[in-house]
């Protein structure tokens, strides 16, 4: 397994990988990671001021990454390497806390290049999250993964567009046979109400010595040198937010402790009840046998699945037709991305995720299982 690590370069989907350090989970299932906490995720819509809007947004962001990028290890002692979705692969479920019903879709909507979409809104507060990406992973010393795409977070009440940027990631730990998930460079937070928040991402031995260690500043966009709040700590454990620069004894006025907030379990339909195109369904048998370490079985289950994708691709392509997603569109341009990213000077990289996706409402309401028909 280090030999072929060592010379791996390309889709992180195509790296094969023994039963002993697969996932039993798709991942189709790492976009509900995005709302563990929603409280936290509707927060900004009860917030009247534009700046502390954005700070809250900014929170709940970070918020997410613990979940995201550390709970796995924290659950199975290791990072292990997910589930390949198949295309039109689904997971869908919702979150009920106080903040009332949060709702998710997630939609494997290309499978070369492999790339999950999502959509998760919450109606009562008018919050609505949606997105898509793919990874793009090489070795050098470690396993370093590019995500390509981005989020928009939007808020109903203003009118407010956030575009969110995602963090390069590598895996330490390697040779210890430990690994686990660290963030590196930087990540963008853009608002359609004129701020903009930037993460610079470190790991042991910078600075403070402690893994998974973040920056942050909020500021009125072209204005990086007056930050109007700074936050730092461990996205892992708790961190601080400041106001202004964070020096000079600046006035702390949150705190969060990542540690001490439980997550919301998401709610999904059992699995007899599922459709066959649900992750928790369709890869049920799978999971089973790597939970039982028993690789021969996992192979062969797998196999089943990669083969009936091969013959319906087979089928598509003498019939002169392509796959049609359940709940996403592609489309040619996305306006809402191209304004907010003036300012980062980035690009949509359409090339790179098989297009542009969109949450296609119309498909939503109409859409209900069998979800596919024709398979």
């Amino acid at each position: 397994m280090v030999l072929s690590i060592a010379t791996f370069n390309g889709d992180l989907s195509t790296m094969t990988a023994p039963a002993f350090i697969l996932s039993t989970t798709s991942l189709t299932e790492f976009s509900a990671y995005w709302v563990e906490h929603p409280s936290v995720f509707v927060a900004p819509a009860n917030e009247p001021d534009p700046a502390k809007r954005a700070l809250l947004v900014l929170k709940w962001f970070l918020s997410t990454l613990k979940p995201s990028y550390s709970s796995r290890n924290e659950k199975l002692g290791s990072e292990k390497k997910p589930l390949n979705p198949f295309l039109g692969e689904l997971y869908l479920g919702r979150w009920e806390d106080k903040a009332g019903t949060t709702q998710l879709v997630s939609e494997q909507v290309s499978h070369h290049p492999p790339v999950t979409a999502y959509c998760i809104w919450n109606a009562q507060h008018g919050v609505r999250l949606q997105g898509y990406n793919a990874q793009k992973a090489s070795f050098s010393r470690t396993i370093n993964v590019k995500q390509i795409g981005h989020a928009l977070y939007h808020l109903d009440g203003y009118n407010e567009d956030y575009l969110i940027t995602l963090p390069a990631i590598h895996i330490e730990g390697l040779i210890t046979g430990s690994p686990y998930v660290e963030l590196n460079k930087s990540t963008y937070i853009q608002s359609s109400s004129g701020f903009t928040a930037k993460i610079e991402y470190a790991g042991k031995g910078w600075v403070s010595g402690k893994k998974n260690s973040f920056t942050a500043q909020l500021y009125p966009t072209g204005k990086e040198k007056e930050p109007l709040y700074t936050l730092d700590g461990q996205w892992t454990d708790s961190f601080t937010i400041k106001e202004g620069d964070g020096k000079h004894k600046a006035r702390v006025i949150d705190t969060y402790d990542a540690k001490a907030l439980k997550g919301t379990p998401l709610i999904t339909a059992p699995i007899e009840q599922q459709d066959p195109l649900e992750s928790q369904r369709a890869w049920q048998k799978v999971a089973a046998a790597i939970v039982k370490g028993d690789m021969d079985k996992t192979s062969y289950e797998k196999s089943i699945i990669e083969n009936q994708q091969r013959e319906l691709r087979k089928k598509e392509a003498a019939e002169g037709r392509e796959w049609e997603r359940t709940f996403f569109t592609k489309v040619d341009r996305y306006p809402i991305f191209e304004q907010l990213a003036k300012p980062l000077a980035i690009s949509i990289d359409a090339d790179k995720t098989n297009g542009i996706w969109l949450f296609d409402s119309n498909k939503a309401m109409n859409a209900k299982p069998p979800f596919n028909k024709k398979m």
